[in-house]
């Protein structure tokens, strides 16, 4: 089974995300919009249960992290996904660090660049036709995370809540 850790951003910026995603997400119907901190993992040697135990844990002790939209932009050519920037920070990374336990095997190994998808599994053509509409469009947006969302993927594709861990920074 996948699993992910995930940040969902306020209703206001899923709804901006999410009038590009319903026409150009394919995995719109299937997920939030939002910024995955981790993941996909499995778990190597452990149980829901008590995986989810000990990442609440881990969470419980990081603060709330600032989430700062700066703009849109492409991992073309990469991949043909466009994504809403998120400025990386020393809380996002050092959550993400943190969420590293030995249990956890990521399934991907890319360098972690934190984002909100809007559009992706395009053709060249496609993302090319509306990557200057999305780049003119202002997306700077600024708020505060204070949970974060441990998900697993159903067999027939979406994803669902298992567990939700407030980061209130306490030691």
């Amino acid at each position: 089974m996948k699993y992910g850790i995930v940040a969902f951003p306020s209703k206001e910026l899923q709804d901006r995300a999410n009038t590009y995603r319903k026409r150009y997400d394919a995995h719109y119907a299937l997920i939030p919009p939002h910024m995955t901190v981790l993941g996909p993992f499995t778990l190597e040697g452990k149980e829901m249960k008590e995986a989810a135990a000990e990442l609440l844990e881990v969470a419980a002790k990081q603060k709330p992290f600032e989430l700062k939209v700066m703009r849109a932009s492409t991992f073309a050519p990469i991949t043909n996904a466009i994504y809403l920037k998120i400025e990386p920070n020393d809380e996002i990374l050092g959550l993400r660090e943190a969420l590293s336990l030995d249990f956890i095997k990521n399934i991907e190994d890319h360098q972690y660049v934190p984002h909100i998808t809007i559009a992706q599994k395009m053709s060249d053509g496609e993302h090319d036709d509306i990557i200057g509409q999305v780049k003119m469009d202002n997306f700077e947006h600024t708020e505060t995370i204070d949970r974060v969302h441990l998900l697993y993927q159903l067999e027939d594709g979406p994803w669902t809540v298992y567990e939700t861990f407030t980061l209130s920074g306490d030691e």
